[in-house]
C-alpha cells in the first residue's frame, strides 16, 4: 500500500506513540531512526511520546532517566532486568520485563485514535501493542525491521521451526491482520507476509534511511583516513554489526582469497559476534592490511563511512526476506560502491544491478569471489555519483508523506 492509499485513516495533527527498547541516546540502527522520525513528527506538529527502556543496546548498565522530553518528544523509560546481551537466558529475560513494563505503560498513555507504531525490538512487541490498541481502540503501525520468529529459525534456533515457533507466528500475524498498516522494508518482506496469508493492502514497502548528518567526504579532507594509516590503500569496509545472519565464515574466507590483492586493505568497523569471528581468521594468516576499528561516535561517521573506497555488505540468503541491512543506507549515503556478498537473487544484490552502483558474489561460489573483487577495485571510482546520496535519507521523508497522507 503506498502512502496515496493511505488518506483517510489519520487526519491533522496527531498523538503518536511508539514502542522499542531503544531510544535517543542510544546509537543502535533501531534507536537512531525511531529518533529521526519521532523528532521530524513533533517538527511536523504532532505530539510524540515513546514508550523505551533504561538499557542501552551496547551498555545494559547504562542509567538513564525515567522520564524526560528530548526535542519535544515525551520519553518514558520504563523498567526491565538489565542483563544484557551476553547469554539467550539473559535476554529473554530482559524481553520479557519490558514486555510487562511497556504493556503497562502503553495502556496508561494510549488514548482512542491515537496511532500506536511497534517496532520489532524486542520480537513480538506487536502482540501487545495490539492488544493494547483493541482495548483503546487507537490505530496500530507495526513497523517491521524483522520478522521473527522466522529469522531465529533461519539462522539455525530449531525450537523457532516447531510448534513454539509456529504458535508465535500464529499470534504475530493476528497482530498484524489487526493493525491499520504494516510497513516493511522490501519486497521480499511484503511477499513472505503475504504468503503468511497477510492482506496486501495493508502492507506499504517504506526504506529505512541513515543520520541526515552523513554525507560524502573527499579523500583530502579525511581525517580518520590518515589516523588510520589507509591514505595509500584501496580499503573494503564492514561497517557495523557482524552477526550470524552476515555470514562471517564467509568473509573471513573472502579476506582469505583477495587479502594479498596489492593495494587492499580491508577494514572492519564496529562488533559482534561475527566480528570476533573474522578477526580470529584475519590473525591466523600473514600478509595483506586488515584493520579493526570500534563503532565510531555519529558525529564522525561521514568519516569513517567515507574511508571506505567500497563497502561490504552480507546477508545469510535465508535471512532474505526476514531482515534488511541497515547499514545499506549510510552506504548509499556517502556515495560508495557495494560489494554485496549472499544470494544473487537477494533485495540488495536485485538493487545493485538495476542501478550499476555494485556488485552481488553468490556466497556458494568462492571461485568468483577474487576475479569480482579485483573488477569493482579497477571500477569503483568510476562507480562515483551513480547514485544520489539523498538516496540514503529518502526513507524518513516516505514516512513522513505516508503518515500525512494517512489524514
Amino acid at each position: 500500500m503506498c502512502a496515496q492509499d493511505l488518506k483517510g485513516l489519520i487526519s491533522q495533527p496527531m498523538r503518536i506513540i511508539a514502542a522499542n527498547r531503544f531510544y535517543r541516546p542510544d546509537h543502535s540502527a533501531t534507536s537512531q531512526i525511531l529518533t529521526d522520525l519521532a523528532e521530524a513528527l513533533v517538527r511536523d506538529g504532532h505530539e510524540v511520546t515513546v514508550i523505551t527502556s533504561r538499557l542501552g543496546y551496547e551498555d545494559a548498565a547504562a542509567d538513564l532517566p525515567k522520564r524526560e522530553t528530548l526535542d519535544g518528544v515525551e520519553v518514558i523509560r520504563v523498567w526491565s532486568t538489565k542483563l544484557g546481551r551476553a547469554g539467550v537466558f539473559g535476554r529473554m529475560l530482559d524481553y520479557l520485563t519490558y514486555y510487562l513494563s511497556a504493556f503497562l505503560a502503553l495502556i496508561n498513555v494510549v488514548r482512542r485514535g491515537d496511532v500506536l507504531i511497534a517496532k520489532t525490538d524486542p520480537p513480538m512487541i506487536s502482540v501487545a501493542a495490539g492488544l493494547v490498541s483493541k482495548m483503546k481502540g487507537a490505530r496500530l503501525v507495526n513497523w517491521c525491521q524483522d520478522l521473527f520468529p522466522e529469522v531465529a529459525g533461519a539462522l539455525g534456533m530449531s525450537w523457532a521451526n516447531g510448534p513454539l515457533g509456529k504458535s508465535m507466528v500464529w499470534l504475530r500475524n493476528r497482530s498484524l491482520k489487526g493493525a491499520a498498516l504494516n510497513v516493511v522494508l522490501n519486497e521480499n518482506m511484503k511477499e513472505h507476509l503475504i504468503a503468511e496469508g497477510m492482506p496486501e493492502t495493508n502492507i506499504s514497502v517504506l526504506s529505512n534511511w541513515c543520520d541526515a548528518r552523513i554525507r560524502p567526504v573527499p579523500e583530502t579532507e579525511n581525517e580518520l583516513r590518515r589516523e588510520w594509516g589507509l591514505e595509500d590503500k584501496t580499503v573494503i569496509a564492514y561497517s557495523g554489526n557482524l552477526g550470524r545472519a552476515h555470514l562471517p565464515p564467509q568473509i573471513a574466507e573472502l579476506i582469505q582469497r583477495t587479502r594479498h590483492i596489492e593495494g587492499l586493505a580491508w577494514l572492519f568497523i564496529g562488533g559482534g559476534k561475527g566480528a570476533d569471528e573474522v578477526r580470529r581468521a584475519a590473525a591466523s594468516e600473514e600478509g595483506g592490511t586488515v584493520l579493526f576499528k570500534p563503532y565510531q561516535p555519529l558525529e564522525r561517521l561521514s568519516e569513517s563511512l567515507s574511508v571506505a573506497d567500497i563497502h561490504l555488505i552480507s546477508l545469510a540468503p535465508e535471512c532474505e526476506g526476514l531482515i534488511m541491512p541497515s547499514k545499506y543506507y549510510g552506504v548509499l549515503a556517502v556515495d560508495r560502491p557495494v560489494l554485496f556478498l549472499g544470494s544473487p537473487d537477494g533485495a540488495i544484490a536485485r538493487d545493485l544491478r538495476e542501478h550499476g552502483h555494485g556488485v552481488a558474489i553468490d556466497h556458494e561460489a568462492p571461485e568468483s569471489w577474487r576475479p569480482a573483487v579485483e573488477e569493482l577495485l579497477a571500477s569503483h571510482k568510476d562507480r562515483r555519483g551513480l547514485i544520489d546520496p539523498a538516496w540514503g535519507h529518502a526513507g524518513l521523508g516516505e514516512w513522513r508523506a505516508a503518515l500525512k497522507e494517512l489524514g
